[in-house]
């Protein structure tokens, strides 16, 4: 890879470890949040599913604010104001209030994957961006690894609200970065979509049904990480009787397979030209598998053994749902492109924790597991259906671009 395009990876990783660390360390406090506020398993499904609610939202809107004012200022200006309320979630003092700093957070924290999705395809040669998005979203697992460590550390220590303070200042040193080291855009030949360029026709890009139908992959896939991910620490703590500490070890295997899986999905992807359909389809029923098997298994250190194999191969079905998209578009549509795909994941993000909650509430735990693998299996349709490769994604968008030119005339 060019070296553009190798320190536009290592900033962006580093933004993403803060992005996690920041959204997901509310699963590990949850049980203490609980306490406090004195909330049951629907009202803190419900502080985890009200941050999706508003960060699914702004992901087109953010798309295109960074296809119309460029990444960086739209990255730069969700870092500044994500790191604000993971501070401000230190100071609530009821259920009420921490629900609208997480909606607020979510709302400001939303407009920074599409931009930074954006920022590394300009600085990343079309056959190399699925591999290049696969190692920063690597970071995923590297930031809820370091937030599992960090509340092992702080949640009996110093409490839920110290740590949100502390964290709140990861972001700065992020932004410092990004304003000394990130380079310019690689020069590179622009991809063709039709005569792609007016309203209408970018309208038809963004509604299409090649394009939703990644957005339902990412969506199944979500499923899975939102759903279970968010309530897996409270599972073991109250099901198995596990401390937070023993948690956060547990957490270093699952995390680290998942990030294996990540990249391995993603030069998967790369080598064999798209082709979501034979990474996603076996990986999401191996996956829908292990969720039956999960709550089921008595044993601590063989939960901990099926869930590292989960994360390692669920994490092989993450990038595909970009995959061919990044390789077919023009550098003025991903912005708003990839945010209609993480859309569909936030999506899932708002649905899969409020649902988990509801029915451990109302049924038990080894059903919400069960049901969560109705996402797996949506994902896995969805794969089946979608384009396979770029010639073919450009070939439906071209006929669905072309469809839209009555209509520009008869606007024009």
């Amino acid at each position: 890879m060019p070296r553009t395009t190798r320190i536009t990876i290592m900033l962006l990783f580093a933004a993403w470890v803060v992005d996690y660390i920041d959204r997901t360390v509310i699963n590990f406090a949850l049980p203490s949040i609980g306490e406090d506020l004195g909330l049951d398993h629907t009202q803190q499904g419900l502080l985890v599913s009200v941050f999706f609610i508003a960060y699914a939202l702004i992901q087109v809107p953010g798309g295109l604010l960074a296809d119309r004012f460029g990444a960086l200022k739209v990255g730069i200006a969700g870092l500044t104001a994500w790191s604000i309320f993971t501070g401000l979630t230190a100071v609530a003092w009821s259920f009420a209030v921490l629900l609208g700093i997480r909606f607020l957070f979510g709302l400001v924290q939303g407009v920074f994957p599409a931009a930074a999705i954006k920022a590394l395809a300009e600085r990343t040669l079309p056959e190399q961006r699925t591999t290049a998005a696969g190692w920063t979203n690597s970071s995923n697992a590297a930031g809820l690894l370091l937030a599992a460590v960090i509340a092992g550390v702080m949640l009996p220590t110093v409490g839920w609200r110290v740590m949100f303070g502390v964290i709140s200042v990861l972001g700065v040193a992020v932004i410092l970065a990004w304003r000394r080291w990130m380079p310019e855009p690689l020069v590179q030949d622009e991809i063709p979509v039709a005569n792609a360029g007016t309203r209408a026709e970018r309208r038809a890009v963004l509604l299409s049904p090649a394009l939703i139908g990644f957005a339902v992959i990412f969506f199944g896939y979500d499923v899975l990480v939102w759903g279970v991910t968010a309530w897996t620490p409270t599972f073991l703590h109250e099901q198995r009787g596990i401390s937070m500490g023993g948690i956060a070890i547990a957490a270093v295997p699952t995390t680290l397979a998942a990030a294996a899986g990540v990249v391995l999905g993603a030069r998967l992807s790369d080598r064999i030209g798209g082709r979501p359909r034979v990474i996603v389809v076996p990986a999401m029923a191996f996956t829908a598998a292990m969720l039956f098997a999960l709550p089921r298994a008595e044993s601590f250190p063989l939960f901990v053994l099926l869930g590292t194999a989960m994360s390692l191969v669920a994490g092989m079905a993450y990038m595909p749902a970009f995959s061919v998209p990044l390789r077919s578009l023009p550098s003025a549509y991903i912005g708003a492109a990839t945010g209609v795909i993480i859309f569909g994941g936030q999506l899932a993000g708002v649905v899969s924790p409020i649902a988990f909650g509801v029915i451990t509430d109302h049924v038990s735990y080894t059903t919400a597991f069960e049901a969560m693998a109705l996402g797996p299996l949506l994902a896995l349709l969805a794969a089946a259906m979608v384009p396979q490769t770029a010639d073919a994604f450009r070939t439906t968008l071209a006929r669905r671009v072309s469809a839209t030119a009555p209509t520009k005339e008869s606007l024009t």
